[in-house]
């Protein structure tokens, strides 16, 4: 290897150090703005991350990162750079492409109106007040509208959109996919719903209090095998979580006191997302490759812990244990039976992130069909309430009794995040298509869940899913870890099967 190439090399690796800084301060700033910071410091939140932006901006699009990413192209093409080098570039280059294609001056006024809308919508949603929120999300949905055509003018602007969230998907692809699976969901719901309906046990809706689901969130998170040492805890409005650098990984739950379970699940759902961003090859440490490849695999591992693992049979033994020893008093008749019966209870409800396993991606068909039709021309952002009380009708026969239960329920669209929420179907999908892989390799898993020792499951999914970080596309790696491309009839068995 010349010099000069060696000097590029070690000059990109710099600029991927760089952006990584960069990152972990608009991660931090955005966690503490969901957490702890006060309400009257937003307008300050916004500023600061109009500033980071532009300045990640500027690190990505400037004429001397540009002039080494067609240097590096040229080498590569030579075959001169090693895999991982040409892996980072391939990325990085993509990242850019993108990036110029956006002014600078767009990219800071975006990030701040996103902060601002975030911070809208949370008052929105405690207040019921759709009004206050509506300006902001129609300036968001124009702002991505803009974004979509900075990207690819030639395209549908939300086939550029879905792209940006699961490279290689289009609107095309996704009402393929949602036309199958509601072929199979929606006649299981009608036929459970013509069944009587059993007591809920009193443990269900028992009292426990904060600092106990707080503690229980911890054995959780342990027992799905993460590095405590490396994460953060914390309560929020709406549950996230984000591998901010290497080493630190926050996970958030919001805690209803009547309501163990449902944090429960929360924190066994981000803490899938947190372990598969502590398990990417440390070789990739501040690198663009250093991160989980797309939302729909991201949400492969979030609901593979929360339902092919969390909800199962064998693990509710394991779950009982835990929810006994912080609130035994809530729990200390509870069968593991009755909690099985509890968890995966199939009733339609209102709020998403309540929703059971099987009429779950009824709830995203309702967020996609809306953001379909905003694209489309065919809605406007104040028709947003009319058109989820309409769709809730029809795909969950629920009459929404308002817009917090509504069309205010998610943070999603306040940061701008249209194309989002397929990937949570989708990744249920991979997710039956990986479990599928991992038994047909010999992996024990209903023993694994039995016993709480997770290790053959986490080896299987560290080899096949988390090392790779963002060295291969979502479909690639699919096809590389389940010897096939993906195929949603795994996850349509896998819901007749169980349900």
């Amino acid at each position: 290897m010349s010099d000069s190439l060696s000097n590029q090399i070690s000059a990109f690796k710099n600029l991927q150090r760089k952006l990584c800084r960069n990152y972990y301060l608009m991660s931090i700033v955005e966690f503490d703005g969901e957490t702890v910071a006060p309400a009257k410091g937003a307008a300050a939140r916004a500023d600061a991350m109009g500033e980071l932006a532009a300045e990640r901006h500027e690190l990505l699009t400037n004429g001397a990162a540009r002039e080494l990413v067609a240097a590096l192209a040229e080498a590569e093409a030579a075959g001169e750079l090693d895999q991982q080098t040409a892996d980072e570039l391939r990325v990085l280059a993509r990242d850019q492409r993108e990036a110029t294609a956006i002014p600078a001056e767009e990219e800071a006024a975006w990030a701040r109106l996103t902060a601002e809308s975030n911070d809208a919508w949370h008052a929105a949603k405690t207040a019921d007040d759709w009004a206050s929120f509506e300006p902001y999300l129609a300036r968001v949905v124009d702002g991505v509208k803009r974004r979509a055509a900075y990207l690819d003018s030639t395209r549908d602007p939300y086939d550029v959109m879905l792209d940006q969230f699961e490279r290689g998907m289009d609107a095309a692809a996704y009402d393929a996919f949602f036309a199958q699976v509601k072929e199979t969901v929606v006649p299981l719901v009608h036929d459970i719903a013509r069944r009587p309906e059993k007591p809920m046990p009193a443990f269900a809706t028992a009292y426990v209090p904060t600092a106990a689901q707080l503690a229980q969130a911890r054995d959780l998170l342990a027992l799905e095998g993460l590095d405590m040492d490396g994460l953060a805890l914390a309560e929020v409005e709406h549950p996230f979580s984000n591998g901010v650098a290497p080493g630190d990984v926050r996970v958030t739950t919001h805690i209803y006191e009547h309501d163990a379970l449902n944090s429960a699940f929360s924190v066994l759902h981000e803490g899938g997302h947190a372990i598969y961003e502590q398990n990417v090859d440390p070789a990739y440490a501040y690198t663009c490759l250093g991160c989980g490849t797309s939302s729909g695999v991201h949400e492969s591992q979030s609901r593979f812990f929360e339902n092919y693992i969390g909800r199962s049979r064998p693990f509710m033994g394991q779950l009982l244990s835990i929810m006994r020893a912080h609130a035994p008093e809530a729990f200390a008749t509870a069968t593991e039976d009755e909690f099985y019966r509890v968890v995966n209870r199939a009733r339609p409800g209102l709020i998403r992130m309540e929703a059971d396993e099987l009429t779950y991606p009824l709830h995203i068909m309702i967020r996609y069909d809306i953001e379909r039709m905003l694209f489309a021309g065919e809605a406007r952002v104040s028709e947003i309430p009319a058109l989820w009380s309409k769709l809730t009708r029809e795909y969950l026969g629920l009459e929404v009794p308002d817009n917090a239960h509504g069309c205010l329920q998610d943070t999603h669209w306040s940061d701008g995040s249209f194309g989002y929420f397929p990937a949570y179907a989708l990744g249920s999908a991979y997710g039956a298509q990986f479990l599928d892989a991992m038994v047909r390799a010999g992996v024990d898993v209903e023993g694994a869940c039995a016993s709480g020792d997770l290790a053959p499951v986490r080896a299987w999914l560290r080899e096949h899913v988390w090392r790779r970080g963002s060295s291969v596309d979502g479909a690639q790696l699919v096809r590389d870890a389940c010897g096939a491309p993906f195929d949603a009839s795994y996850y349509c068995r896998y819901l007749v099967n169980k349900f």
